[in-house]
């Protein structure tokens, strides 16, 4: 491992417990900065109301540390948007933010969005697929960046149990992200959760960062904001154990397409691979082909937007 690496992670690596939350709220009275909470949402009926209710407990009504939160639905056939209403979140559809450009599906698309639908100094993305969910993954995450003026991303880190057993990172972390990290960006070796969806950075950051629509959007956003700020104003924080509803296998490997796709594109700009997957699946004659499109497409920085822009400057 790099030296520099190695103090990074003595540096730059908390526990949520490193920051009562006293503290995180004295920092935030004392700097005026607030605070967004999003969480993007696609058919998470059964999850998305106890996550908002959490929230809305323990960092709005016994302290004032969350100042806004939106759940923002990407076209959820089911009752995600009518379960996280009642527990209290503002929902927003995807397709109401930005209306004059089409949406395109993919879970960045909808990250990207979420900044012009928000307003918070300091915006925090939670997933809202988890279960059995702390309070502590918003105010581990947020802690620091409300105590560090100079710490502008920090991504939460988490065990990640996969069938009862236990394990540090998932799937494609181990076996597309971090391999990917350590050969071609080994600054970012020291990222626990390279592709986690738990994360907070300022808004100063944010809207400067071009956000891949699919999978690939926290990789790319960590070796961008590697390039735009420097190692050191990034960070992670322990926030115990991450519990949520696993994908199968095939879906992984699109989401591996992505992710590389995205580093390539990082890599190399002016030559671009073939943007397709193909996997197998057993039908009545045998395996049969089934092709996939990669996501090819990122938005541009989100203060490069007419809207965003005519936004900050009202």
């Amino acid at each position: 491992m790099l030296e520099e690496v190695e103090r990074w992670l003595s540096t730059r690596s908390w526990s949520a417990n490193d920051r009562p939350l006293h503290r995180i709220l004295a920092a935030k009275q004392r700097t005026g900065q607030t605070v967004s909470v999003v969480l993007p949402a696609l058919n998470e009926e059964a999850t998305v109301g106890d996550i908002v209710a959490v929230i809305r407990h323990d960092l709005m009504r016994q302290v004032p540390l969350v100042d806004e939160l939106v759940v923002v639905d990407s076209g959820s056939t089911d009752r995600t948007s009518e379960v996280a209403a009642a527990a209290g979140a503002r929902v927003v559809h995807r397709d109401d933010i930005l209306p004059r450009l089409p949406a395109v599906p993919g879970k960045g698309e909808v990250l990207w969005r979420s900044l012009l639908a928000t307003s918070g100094d300091i915006v925090c993305f939670v997933d809202a697929d988890l279960r059995d969910f702390s309070s502590d993954f918003v105010s581990g995450i947020v802690g620091p960046l409300l105590t560090e003026p100079d710490v502008d991303l920090v991504k939460a880190m988490y065990d990640r149990p996969l069938s009862g057993a236990a394990g540090q990172g998932g799937r494609v972390t181990e076996l597309m992200a971090r391999p990917l990290l350590n050969m071609h960006w080994p600054r970012l070796a020291g990222f626990v959760q390279p592709l986690g969806g738990e994360y907070a950075a300022r808004r100063s950051l944010l809207e400067q960062l071009p956000f891949p629509v699919g999978y690939g959007v926290e990789l790319g956003m960590l070796v961008d904001a590697l390039h735009l700020s420097g190692l050191d104003a990034l960070a992670q924080v322990d926030v115990g154990v991450r519990k949520h509803r696993h994908q199968d296998g095939q879906a992984l490997g699109r989401m591996a397409a992505a992710i590389y796709r995205t580093a390539q594109l990082r890599l190399a700009r002016g030559h671009l691979i073939r943007p397709s997957l193909t996997q197998f699946e057993r039908g009545e004659d045998g395996f049969e082909p089934r092709t996939y499109s990669v996501d090819t497409e990122e938005r541009p920085p989100m203060v490069e937007i007419a809207e965003y822009q005519a936004r900050k400057a009202a």
